[in-house]
């Protein structure tokens, strides 16, 4: 066995082929999940990757390109699911987005989402991707309805599925972790469709 062949196995470093980049990726949104940005350690996000922790910055140029990789940049496209939500009658466009919303974040394993949530304290990015996520994602939606007080029915919005997201993902209170996606809808979609189309007065 060769000398570099010794020190790739000592490292850990994964075999020739596979994709380092998109491992380092998975690791980091679990491990930014876990602990969120401030207690999050590159040593601990390339173990979990099983690889020399020196390939984070090589690829990412070091922690914080990392989280911006892998966390800040969300899996979807607020312009994208706005598209796909104005399809159908507004009556139903609670139902519509409370179902996207669980099916997207559920599909992904909901590791972004903790990730961010668990990060906004440390991290002033975190705050401002969820943030101007939902301000572009429902006042997309908004803009066509022609409603009033456009500005508090989106953070109305934004609490409703924030609070959602946080406890299905982040405090995994056990009801909501096990409830089925269409059971969350008929509870929660009643109250979004209010805060979209309603009176909040």
């Amino acid at each position: 066995m060769s000398t570099d062949d010794t020190t790739a196995r000592r490292r850990g470093r994964r075999p020739a082929g596979q994709d380092t980049r998109a491992v380092l990726l998975e690791a980091a949104r679990a491990v930014f999940a876990e602990n969120g940005y401030e207690r999050a350690t590159v040593r601990s996000i390339a173990a979990r990757a099983g690889v020399d922790a020196a390939m984070v910055n090589h690829w990412f140029g070091g922690k914080e390109g990392l989280f911006a990789q892998a966390v800040l940049k969300l899996p979807f496209e607020p312009a994208e699911l706005v598209a796909v939500l104005r399809d159908g009658p507004v009556e139903e466009l609670g139902v519509r987005i409370v179902r996207t919303f669980l099916t997207r974040w559920d599909g992904v394993g909901g590791d972004t989402f903790q990730a961010l949530i668990r990060s906004i304290a440390s991290h002033e990015a975190a705050s401002t991707v969820l943030r101007e996520f939902f301000s572009g994602f429902f006042t997309g939606l908004l803009s066509d309805l022609g409603g009033d007080r456009q500005e508090l029915r989106v953070a109305l919005c934004a609490s409703q599925l924030v609070g959602v997201g946080l406890i299905r993902y982040v405090a995994r209170f056990p009801p909501m972790v096990s409830a089925e996606v269409d059971t969350l809808i008929t509870a929660v979609a009643p109250t979004l469709q209010r805060y979209l189309t309603g009176n909040i007065d």
